[in-house]
């Protein structure tokens, strides 16, 4: 679709910091900037979309990024922020018909506004809305999918284990076994988000008769589930990730999604999830621009602003840049994911590359804030931070550039 930069100007914005200043005249307002989005990827998307693009970003914006900080700083969660986020429809993402772009957008700017809570709506559409969607029953998508895309209730996706991460798929040990018309499920799990406030784990286990990797739902006030909350974390300390114990836990034979009766289907949808991580990258990265830009317009030094130094303009040049970069190819793998073509090889690619560029960003974000980056009161410190945890999960940088070059020389480094 052609750009038409023309038809921007509803997107630009104006408001303008206290303190802020032009290369001109000392105290003169900042000039309008369109969001930071120089390649007007947003342009990309139809009208209708676009305007709801807008107005979303916007309450974002002016709801959830200042509130986050204090929750941050607690590692405490706000259940009215994400009732309020169900209000705008980002529980239903996975369901609304609305095209990969737009979805990937939306996920960019809740991530722009705090990364933790860009990690729950995108784990839960991709990972808990997606696989109830798409290899659920219909009795399980009728019980679940009207409360979970109103963000009335959570699901958390349990796969990861503690002594199994990147060799899930082979290593998987928790176990689960029919006996009487029930499953019993044993094992435990790690890093699961949201496991200690969710109605339901979408638990991965081993089937002891065919040892085939399943999914089955375990509501989570079965006797023998027990989630207890990780914390002192460096980053997303939102998101309450959990320690899972599963001792013999019971679930109705019914419990288990039928589409998922081993790991492939499943790993679909993993695959979906690995790219949905390069939407966040680009988002912490326009977040640290935002933080940057804003900082260098009020911060004097030498008798003037920080924004006219020649540094600090190449910092926030290249902060852009990298961006801009990542934007442009997530709009890319957009494409191809809509038209059916992902492979697990552009999604690790997408993954990797974007969160490493959002690491060396957000780096040079806290080097411009000086000693107020490393603090989360100037918000660079929790950015900073929340990077790490995306250059990690999903696959680890490591891993997913692994996955990258098996393809390209099918050599694997695996095994």
């Amino acid at each position: 679709m052609p750009v038409q930069p023309q038809g921007r100007d509803s997107g630009v914005r104006t408001e303008v910091t206290a303190g802020e200043a032009t290369p001109g005249e000392p105290g003169s307002a900042a000039p309008p900037f369109a969001d930071a989005d120089l390649m007007y990827i947003a342009d990309i998307l139809p009208p209708a979309e676009r305007t709801r693009y807008l107005e979303i970003r916007d309450f974002l914006q002016s709801r959830v990024r200042a509130q986050s900080i204090e929750y941050w700083n607690r590692e405490e969660f706000p259940f009215g922020l994400l009732a309020e986020l169900g209000k705008h429809g980002l529980g239903g993402l996975q369901t609304d018909g609305t095209s990969t772009l737009f979805k990937g957008l939306m996920y960019v700017e809740v991530a722009r506004a705090d990364v933790s809570l860009s990690a729950l709506v995108g784990i839960h559409n991709e990972l808990i809305v997606g696989m109830i969607d798409a290899l659920g029953s219909e009795e399980q998508k009728q019980r679940w999918l009207p409360g979970l895309t109103a963000f009335t209730q959570l699901g958390a996706f349990a796969l990861t284990e503690p002594e199994h991460g990147s060799d899930i798929a082979g290593g998987l040990a928790t176990t689960a076994r029919l006996e009487d018309g029930e499953w019993v499920i044993d094992g435990a799990k790690r890093w699961i988000g949201a496991g200690t406030i969710a109605d339901f784990a979408l638990v991965w286990a081993r089937d002891a008769a065919d040892q085939q990797i399943k999914g089955f739902i375990v509501e989570t006030e079965r006797p023998g589930y027990t989630a207890t909350k990780i914390s002192n974390k460096i980053g997303l300390r939102i998101m309450q990730n959990a320690d899972i114990v599963l001792d013999g836990v019971r679930i109705p034979e019914a419990n288990m999604l039928p589409g998922a009766t081993d790991f492939t289907k499943a790993n679909e949808l993993l695959r979906d999830s690995r790219a949905w991580v390069g939407w966040q990258a680009a988002g912490i990265q326009l977040a640290a621009f935002d933080v940057a830009r804003s900082y260098s317009l009020q911060r004097r030094q030498f008798g003037k602003e920080l924004a006219r130094f020649q540094l600090i303009q190449q910092q926030l040049a290249e902060i852009l840049g990298n961006a801009s970069a990542s934007l442009a190819l997530m709009a890319q793998l957009a494409r191809i994911q809509e038209e059916g073509r992902l492979e697990m090889a552009q999604a690790a690619m997408a993954k990797a590359t974007t969160t490493r560029l959002a690491r060396a960003s957000v780096a040079l974000g806290r080097s411009l804030l000086g000693g107020n980056g490393i603090s989360s009161d100037f918000e660079m410190g929790k950015l900073f931070g929340d990077a790490e945890i995306l250059y990690t999960y999903e696959g680890s940088y490591e891993i997913n550039s692994l996955i990258v070059a098996r393809a390209v020389t099918g050599k694997s480094a695996f095994v």
